[in-house]
């Protein structure tokens, strides 16, 4: 599929992301890459390889195990990445149940 803005791919990544567990694993991840970041430009510029391990490591492990499906980064690296961040700063601000309700989602519940 192509994409021919943010807007049309935010949908299709939701769609990726439907369930409250995915959405949680990207998270951490995404808090982990941030944090490793951080300490790579402060403390020590090795340990930056972590930091792409973290994020992609902790979300596929959620696409491939949580949601059962393969990961979007595969066929849109740049828009997932994007639409990652989008996620995160939604849920930061506790406004990512209502951009679900928005898209005529309904949140997937689990069990843990």
């Amino acid at each position: 599929m192509n994409f021919r803005s943010l807007e049309e791919f935010w949908p299709f990544y939701m769609n990726h992301h439907s369930k409250a567990g995915t959405r949680r694993w990207h998270f951490a991840g995404t808090l982990c890459s941030i944090l490793w970041f951080v300490y790579s430009v402060v403390f020590n510029w090795w340990c930056m390889i972590f930091v792409p391990l973290f994020g992609y490591g902790l979300a596929w492990y959620s696409h491939f195990f949580v949601e059962g499906n393969v990961p979007t980064t595969f066929g849109h690296p740049v828009w997932s990445l994007i639409c990652n961040f989008k996620m995160f700063g939604l849920m930061v601000t506790g406004q990512m149940d209502r951009e679900i309700k928005r898209l005529g989602k309904r949140p997937v519940l689990q069990a843990y």
